[in-house]
C-alpha cells in the first residue's frame, strides 16, 4: 500500500472512489484541466477491484467478441462521442449493421417483426401497425382512442405503467411498453418514473394531445433504420474505451485492488474540509484528501458516508438497485433454423419466459464471430426475476438454451457460453426519484469538498456516466481553484 501514501508535497489532493466509466472519466477530464491550468493537483484513483472499467467488460475468446455488459452507446447523447475525440478513439468506431434494421417480440412463442415506424411505445405509422399480428383488433382500437383522450397535468410523477395503459391500454403496455421501455432500466414499470426515464412522452402529450399523433408528425421522416444507426461501439469491443481512458492518465494515478472502506471528514483548524480514507480495512494505510469524489453505486457511497453524513447516506441508501445476468451464447448458423433477419427480439414477461431479451451480436455488428458462426447475447433477471440470479450457472445455462431452442429452432449444445452475472447494478429511477435527487443535491451542497457522481442520478447510459463525470471534475476544479486563489 505504500504506493497509495506516496502523494507529492502538492497543496491539493484530489481522490476519487470507483474506477467504472465514471470514476475514470472525472480522472481524465480533471488531469486535462490541471495540466492545461498548470496547477498543483494531485490526482488519486482507487477501484475496489483487479480491473477498472466496471461493467464495460470485453472478451475475445476462439475468435468470437464477448460483450459482458454493455455492447455499445447512443450517439444522441454527445458526450461518449466526444470522449472518443478527445482520446483519439473516433476512428475506431463503427455503426450497427443495417442490412436488416429490425428487431422482433415475441408473441405466443413466435418472432413477429416491431412494425415499422414503431418507437417503443407506439406507432408513427398507421398501416404497419394495424397489419401487425403483435396487437389483437380490440388493442388496436384501444390504442388508437389515444387520438382523443384528454391530457394529464404534467407535474403529476406517473410509473411507466400508469402512462401507458392511461393513453394506449392495457394490451399496448404488455405487449410493447414493458419489454421494450422496462426492459432498458431492467425495472418494475409499476414503480419506473416516467417523469425520470421517458420525459419526452409527457411532453409529447402536453404539446399534442396525444402520443400517436406527435409521433406521426415528429418522425414522419425518419426510417425504421435510423433508430438502429444511433448506435455506436468499437471494432474490439466497448473496451476499447476503458483502456483509451486508462492510456491517457498518469501512471500511479489508479490503483486497483485498493478498496476505500471508511471515510471520515477531518476537525481541527489544520484539518478543516480535508478527507481521511480508510484503505482495505487497514487504518495505519490512510489517504487524506481535500476534495473526494464518489463514483460508486448509490448503495456503497451510502456505507461510507453512513458516519459523517447520516441524511445524505440516507437518501442514498433509498436509491434501489436491481441484478441481472448476461449470456453469451456461439452457435454454427447451421444449428439455427431461424432466419435471424434483425438484431434481436425482447420478451413480454406475460410470455413467461426466462429470458428478457436476446441480441443477435454478430448479425448487430461486424467482427463479432467467425465466417458460418453466430454470436448471441441473451439477458435475464431484472427487476421482474431477481430470483433467477440465485440460480446455478449450469441451471441458468439450460434456462436459457431451453428459451432459444423454442425461440430460435437450435439445435445441439453451444460451442462456447459465458454467463457474467452483475449483482446490484442497475438503478432503479422509480416513482419520486427527481425530488429524491434534488434533496441528494442539497445535502452534497451542504458539504465541502465532496462530488458524487454515476448513474444513479442522471442517466443510466454511457453517455450519462461520461457527462456526470466530466460535471465532477469541472466542479471539483472550480472549487479547488478557487481555494487556491484565496490562498
Amino acid at each position: 500500500m505504500s504506493s497509495l501514501l506516496n502523494f507529492s508535497d502538492s497543496p491539493s489532493r484530489v481522490v476519487i472512489i470507483g474506477g467504472g466509466i465514471t470514476g475514470l472519466t472525472t480522472a481524465y477530464r480533471l488531469h486535462q484541466l490541471i495540466k492545461k491550468n498548470k496547477l498543483p493537483i494531485e490526482v488519486k484513483l482507487l477501484e475496489a477491484s483487479k480491473k477498472v472499467g466496471g461493467i464495460l467488460r470485453t472478451e475475445n475468446r476462439n475468435g468470437f467478441l464477448l460483450e459482458l455488459g454493455p455492447d455499445a452507446f447512443i450517439s444522441t447523447k454527445p458526450w461518449a462521442i466526444e470522449l472518443c475525440r478527445d482520446l483519439d478513439l473516433a476512428d475506431q468506431l463503427i455503426k450497427p449493421n443495417l442490412d436488416n434494421p429490425r428487431s422482433f417480440i415475441v408473441r405466443a412463442g413466435r418472432l413477429q417483426p416491431v412494425p415499422e415506424g414503431f418507437y417503443l411505445m407506439a406507432p408513427s405509422s398507421l398501416w404497419p401497425f394495424l397489419a401487425s399480428p403483435i396487437f389483437s383488433w380490440r388493442g388496436k382500437l384501444r390504442m388508437m382512442m389515444d387520438l382523443f383522450l384528454p391530457t394529464k397535468e404534467v407535474n403529476i410523477d406517473e410509473s411507466l405503467e400508469d402512462f401507458v395503459v392511461r393513453r394506449l391500454g392495457r394490451e399496448a403496455f404488455d405487449r410493447i411498453a414493458q419489454p421494450m421501455i422496462g426492459g432498458i432500466y431492467s425495472a418494475n414499470p409499476k414503480k419506473l418514473s416516467l417523469q425520470s426515464t421517458m420525459p419526452q412522452f409527457l411532453q409529447l402529450e402536453q404539446k399534442y394531445g396525444s402520443i400517436i399523433r406527435a409521433l406521426m408528425e415528429t418522425m414522419s421522416e425518419r426510417s425504421s433504420g435510423a433508430r438502429y444507426g444511433i448506435f455506436r461501439t468499437f471494432h474490439q469491443g466497448i473496451q476499447v474505451l476503458v483502456n483509451g481512458l486508462l492510456n491517457k492518465l498518469p501512471v500511479g494515478m489508479v490503483e486497483t485492488g485498493s478498496m476505500a472502506t471508511k471515510i471520515t471528514k477531518m476537525v481541527g483548524p489544520q484539518k478543516s474540509g480535508v478527507w481521511n480514507i480508510e484503505i482495505n480495512n487497514q487504518g495505519k494505510d490512510n489517504l487524506v484528501a481535500d476534495q473526494l469524489c464518489l463514483a460508486l453505486p448509490a448503495t456503497q457511497m451510502a456505507q461510507l458516508l453512513s458516519s459523517d453524513a447520516p441524511k445524505l447516506s440516507q437518501l442514498l441508501e433509498s436509491v434501489s438497485y436491481v441484478s441481472s445476468a448476461t449470456i453469451n451464447l456461439a452457435f454454427s448458423r447451421a444449428q439455427i433454423k431461424h432466419h435471424l433477419g434483425g438484431m434481436g427480439f425482447v420478451v413480454p414477461a406475460i410470455e413467461n419466459r426466462s429470458i428478457t431479451a436476446c441480441t443477435f451480436s454478430s448479425l448487430k455488428f461486424p467482427y463479432r464471430a467467425p465466417e458460418g458462426q453466430v454470436l448471441l447475447r441473451a439477458f435475464i433477471g431484472g427487476a421482474l426475476q431477481q430470483h433467477l440470479l440465485d440460480y446455478s450457472d449450469n441451471d441458468l445455462l439450460n434456462l436459457v438454451l431451453a428459451d432459444l431452442q423454442d425461440l430460435l429452432g437450435i439445435s445441439g449444445q453451444p460451442i462456447l457460453s459465458q454467463i457474467c452475472r452483475w449483482r446490484g447494478a442497475s438503478p432503479q429511477y422509480n416513482l419520486g426519484h427527481l425530488e429524491r435527487i434534488s434533496q441528494i443535491n442539497l445535502a452534497i451542497s451542504k458539504i465541502k469538498g465532496l462530488e458524487l457522481a454515476g448513474n444513479a442520478f442522471h442517466g443510466v447510459g454511457i453517455p450519462d456516466c461520461v457527462n456526470s463525470g466530466n460535471k465532477a471534475a469541472e466542479s471539483i476544479f472550480k472549487s479547488l481553484s478557487s481555494d487556491m486563489n484565496k490562498s
